[in-house]
């Protein structure tokens, strides 16, 4: 498995995965993909088995504490400077569940939020996927 961060390239990639991930009423769009990229491509993690992206993690930087509901939908918001990395979203295709990529891919995360000197990095969850999370410290 490999790890890098996004281009523009990876727009098709992203959104058929994210589609695999989410019902259609809760998946991003590839427009709204789209415009995350333009603003924060080197905050998408992707996660490839040979040259098949089977999961990412995205989500900008801001100087807020507490994900909204806004920061989902407005790109713009980004901070490079911010104290905060939002994590919108752990994206993982369900053949390749439980094998432990999704820490591999947050612990990167977390290892590049602490190069970038971030405070910590936000990530919020459904309460029926609780069982699943893990505890990282930054």
């Amino acid at each position: 498995m490999t790890i890098r961060t996004a281009t523009m390239n990876d727009l098709n990639a992203i959104t058929a995965v994210e589609a695999e991930c989410f019902p259609a009423a809760e998946a991003a769009s590839r427009e709204e993909f789209s415009k995350r990229l333009t603003y924060y491509n080197d905050h998408f993690w992707l996660m490839f088995d040979e040259d098949k992206l089977i999961a990412f993690v995205d989500g900008f930087v801001t100087d807020e504490e507490t994900l909204t509901d806004e920061m989902f939908h407005d790109a713009s918001l980004h901070n490079p400077n911010g104290a905060w990395q939002m994590i919108f979203g752990v994206n993982m295709i369900p053949d390749y569940r439980k094998h432990g990529y999704a820490s591999e891919l947050i612990k990167s995360c977390i290892a590049d939020a602490k190069a970038q000197g971030r405070k910590g990095l936000v990530l919020t969850c459904k309460e029926k996927l609780l069982h699943g999370s893990v505890n990282y410290s930054v």
